[in-house]
């Protein structure tokens, strides 16, 4: 591929994946190129910013993106979702009614957090469902290249998803169960007492040497997310593993 990935805002991770930390809340977007297909993770906090993902995405791969994969269902991770016309979203099992039933709240939680009325309303109202729930594990073949979609939750919310990409350098993309910018944090719809568990599904898909992408914050290693698990345990009073 060639591409300018560092001038385009975008950390190139390895030959096949890059991800981004979008402005506002440090939200990692993840790209992942395969020969036929391309695999977006997270499309952004609102249907505007979603547009200039895919724009910036179309320029450093050369084609549309194809599938797209919610790490948990709160705003800054699915509302730009709209932006992709056409790609296929999947979703940890039960996000889908979780997400059709709250749009109201994802607005006003968007809100909340400093995304313009109007923008946080068009994107509600526009909120793309995944419709393939994953229950397990899901295997999209990319065209030489097979990414695993694994349901790993409940931590941080009751519907968490991680991507496992195989490579030179194995990648693990987190969502909200791992942050680096900050404490993880724990909402109304976080399940603490399973989260640790979480992070343990986390490290036996990625292994010692992969690179584990959080949500919010910069790439850490299965040494971050492992003191991460023990800190998580203690706060919420879990038994070590």
């Amino acid at each position: 591929m060639d591409v300018r990935w560092e001038e385009a805002g975008w950390e190139r991770l390895t030959g096949r994946v890059g991800r981004r930390r979008l402005p506002g809340w440090d939200c990692t977007v993840g790209l992942v190129v395969g020969e036929r297909s391309v695999l977006l993770v997270d499309p952004g906090s609102s249907v505007r910013e979603g547009a200039g993902i895919r724009g910036q995405a179309e320029r450093l791969t050369g084609r549309h993106v194809t599938h797209i994969a919610f790490t948990h269902g709160h705003f800054d991770h699915v509302l730009g979702a709209a932006a992709f016309s056409g790609a296929e979203v999947f979703g940890a099992v039960g996000l889908a009614g979780l997400l059709d039933s709250e749009r109201e709240v994802l607005r006003q939680d968007a809100v909340r957090h400093g995304l313009p009325e109007a923008d946080a309303e068009d994107s509600a109202e526009q909120l793309v469902l995944p419709k393939h729930p994953v229950s397990g594990e899901w295997t999209l073949d990319l065209g030489g290249l097979q990414v695993l979609l694994a349901n790993v939750g409940p931590g941080h919310t009751g519907h968490d998803l991680a991507v496992f990409v195989p490579g030179e350098r194995e990648v693990v993309f987190c969502g909200d169960l791992v942050e680096e910018s900050g404490e993880p944090q724990a909402g109304p719809d976080a399940v603490p007492s399973q989260w640790p568990a979480a992070l343990d599904r986390l490290l036996s898909l990625g292994g010692e040497e992969a690179l584990y992408v959080p949500g919010h914050g910069a790439v850490v290693s299965a040494g971050f997310v492992r003191a991460q698990r023990a800190t998580l345990a203690a706060r919420f009073g879990v038994s070590p593993a």
